[in-house]
């Protein structure tokens, strides 16, 4: 599988990056999709410590004992949360990320993570502060590179101009290309990468979409109508491309040279061999330029 650069941190990882939060908590099965992911090229894992209140992280840990050298491991810290009773609160403090990475080294059973990432982020956060306590962890050997996972356009331009970030997680799909119109040329110029999450949206955009949309899209889909969505998905099942629905909209995200990975998730052997079963190349322009003509964009709200 092709490999791209993670920002400048020379950190190489797949194109396709398996989210772990949808592994569920049958250890053997997780460890089953992982095994099989590493096997079909995939060397990019995406947890976060707040996945089932640590047990996620302990999952992965487990998995990778004995191949951590043929993994890049992602995971994610900003909410403080307490596993007995299932409550937590945002928190970006320098003090809880310190204790943070500490907490998800354990549960991972390594000593390093090769990118940590702030999991959310307003404009109201101590933002200079989180930077530092990443800087310090970065320097002390902790971690490898950081970033954010975001959808703020405000909050991730703060980052870019105050930090050293090498990437960037947003959600970003055909149905989705809200990243096109502010972020995506912005990270590129300051090379930082965007890990692209949801690039299925929500399997509407899979080989099963037809039944993703009933399912799932009766109540329409960010400012899409249901209407909309049985639209595009007419008009995608015709376009040029010689290839299933499924990697027409991984290649599709992918095409954007920000984008160093497309980060889907899987809870069967089953969804992880519809995401990995064809050979990614890269998509034409002629069919990338007739999807942004077949599907309106949206556009972000004003939030902070």
């Amino acid at each position: 599988m092709k490999e791209n650069q993670l920002g400048k941190s020379g950190i190489m990882i797949s194109a396709l990056t398996l989210g772990c939060m949808s592994l569920g908590i049958d250890e053997k099965k997780a460890k089953n999709i992982i095994d099989m992911a590493l096997e079909r090229g995939i060397t990019h894992l995406d947890t976060a410590d707040l996945y089932d209140f640590g047990t996620n992280e302990e999952i992965v840990g487990k998995a990778i004992k004995g191949k951590r050298d043929k993994v890049v491991l992602t995971t994610k810290v900003g909410n403080h949360f307490n596993k007995e009773t299932k409550d937590w609160h945002w928190d970006p403090s320098a003090k809880h990320i310190t204790e943070g990475v500490k907490d998800s080294l354990r549960r991972l059973q390594t000593d390093y993570i090769d990118f940590y990432m702030l999991h959310g982020g307003t404009l109201d956060d101590p933002i200079d502060e989180s930077i530092e306590a990443f800087e310090r962890l970065k320097e002390e050997g902790y971690i490898r590179s950081y970033g954010i996972s975001s959808i703020r356009p405000n909050v991730i331009r703060e980052y870019v101009k105050r930090s050293t970030i090498d990437a960037v997680m947003m959600q970003y799909s055909i149905f989705d290309r809200r990243p096109e119109e502010e972020l995506l040329d912005i990270l590129h110029a300051n090379g930082i990468s965007v890990l692209a999450r949801g690039p299925l949206a929500k399997g509407m955009l899979s080989n099963q979409a037809k039944q993703k949309i009933e399912a799932k899209g009766s109540e329409g889909y960010l400012t899409h109508s249901y209407d909309d969505l049985q639209k595009y998905y007419e008009t995608l099942s015709k376009t040029t491309f010689k290839g299933g629905l499924q990697e027409l909209a991984l290649q599709y995200v992918l095409k954007h040279p920000a984008v160093a990975s497309a980060v889907f998730g899987s809870s069967s052997i089953e969804q992880l061999k519809a995401n990995t079963g064809f050979s990614l190349g890269e998509l034409p322009n002629e069919t990338y330029l007739e999807i942004q003509q077949l599907v309106k964009p949206i556009q972000y709200e004003n939030h902070r």
